[in-house]
């Protein structure tokens, strides 16, 4: 009997303390009540020592949908044209220099070419035929008319007449595809522009010999074009996005160009192509666009950095920017603390982009003007999940 009694008060004993357990007030640091831990929430209270060692920033809605790419310049392919020779021959003067503005139809070169010589003399050989099947057609339809002649003559010399008139078309067509005419009383060969521009690349010299046939339209690194007229004003350039940034692209937001050799100085420009294939090597995309030049002081191969800025219609659409050290992992996920409210902080869960220039895209998770812990977010991180 006595065993059953030490069992029922040692049982009501086991109840009271845990009664009493249930009531116990928030634990103390000192003086202080301890920040108290809700889920995913921190809540201090006011003046609390640690909020001294917590830095929030409000995060800024982002303006910049790509930042700091690596571009490459090159000649605009709507104002450029790479300039062969369409005859074979030895140069004999060069009529323009590097930089030099040139009209369309401006001659460049003078090329002493038997090529040149032979069109001219089968356009002036097809011309004397033309007239001496002409004469002799008039001839054989005046001696008809007399009797002096046969019908089947006649049309044997209509029929030469126009053999002889289709030749001379041919040949005047060769010449004039060469630039020239049955008028020329030489075998110099005028290399001209075929639109107007600057000069702005030579691989040609005095006494060179050309070929007609080295002009490989498709294979530029074997040969090179004779002369390259361009508008310099505005240039192309191409980058490689990485596919995680293809979202954030649209044709028509304005790009913003920076380079080494002009530090401070920004050129404005466009985005032109986005194109169709996406490099498996790299897992980038080629992007065109183009900038403006109208000082000439960018140049044609020259590497630049690029920044591709919003329109201002999609505002927000893009996300927020926060500094890199506000983020911190748990597992595969990305994590933040937002400040809910003076002294209360959240943990939330967010979708990030690549870190640039120090600074995260979060696309998801946190909204513009909503202030991000900057500072002391490990250390409400252990307040959330306390290491055992």
């Amino acid at each position: 009997m006595k065993k059953r009694v030490m069992i029922s008060r040692f049982g009501l004993a086991a109840v009271l303390a845990l009664a009493g357990c249930a009531k116990t007030p928030t634990a103390v640091v000192g003086d202080r009540p301890a920040p108290k831990v809700e889920g995913e929430t921190v809540r201090f209270v006011t003046d609390a020592p640690e909020l001294a060692s917590i830095t929030v920033e409000p995060a800024l809605a982002r303006t910049v949908a790509v930042t700091h790419v690596t571009g490459r310049l090159f000649w605009n392919g709507d104002t450029t044209v790479g300039i062969f020779t369409p005859v074979a021959g030895r140069v004999v003067s060069l009529l323009a220099d590097l930089g030099q503005p040139v009209a369309a139809g401006a001659a460049l070169a003078e090329i002493d070419s038997p090529d040149f010589a032979q069109a001219l003399a089968n356009a002036r050989t097809a011309a004397a035929n033309l007239a001496a099947a002409e004469k002799a057609f008039t001839r054989s339809k005046e001696l008809l008319a007399h009797g002096a002649a046969a019908a089947k003559d006649v049309e044997a010399a209509e029929a030469a007449c126009l053999a002889a008139q289709a030749e001379r078309d041919r040949s005047e067509q060769v010449l004039a595809n060469y630039g020239g005419n049955d008028h020329c009383t030489n075998s110099i060969y005028t290399l001209r522009s075929p639109i107007a521009g600057t000069l702005v690349d030579k691989n040609i010299s005095p006494g060179q010999e050309l070929r007609a046939d080295l002009m490989l339209a498709n294979a530029p690194n074997l040969f090179a074009p004779s002369f390259t007229v361009s508008d310099p004003s505005r240039l192309w350039l191409q980058v490689d996005v990485s596919e995680s940034d293809l979202p954030l692209l649209q044709r028509g937001e304005r790009l913003q160009v920076t380079t080494r050799a002009f530090p401070g100085r920004v050129f404005d420009g466009g985005l032109d192509r986005i194109a169709d294939t996406m490099d498996p090597a790299t897992r980038t995309v080629k992007v065109r666009g183009w900038v403006n030049n109208p000082d000439k002081l960018l140049k044609a191969e020259m590497y630049v950095l690029v920044d591709v800025v919003q329109d201002a219609a999609r505002a927000g659409a893009l996300g927020v920017e926060v500094p890199a050290k506000a983020l911190f992992m748990k597992g595969d996920d990305s994590y933040v603390f937002v400040e809910a409210s003076p002294g209360v902080f959240r943990r939330q869960k967010v979708r990030v982009g690549i870190e640039k220039d120090c600074k995260i895209p979060i696309y998801e998770g946190v909204s513009p003007g909503q202030k991000v812990v900057t500072e002391g977010a490990l250390l409400l991180q252990a307040l959330v999940e306390p290491v055992s």
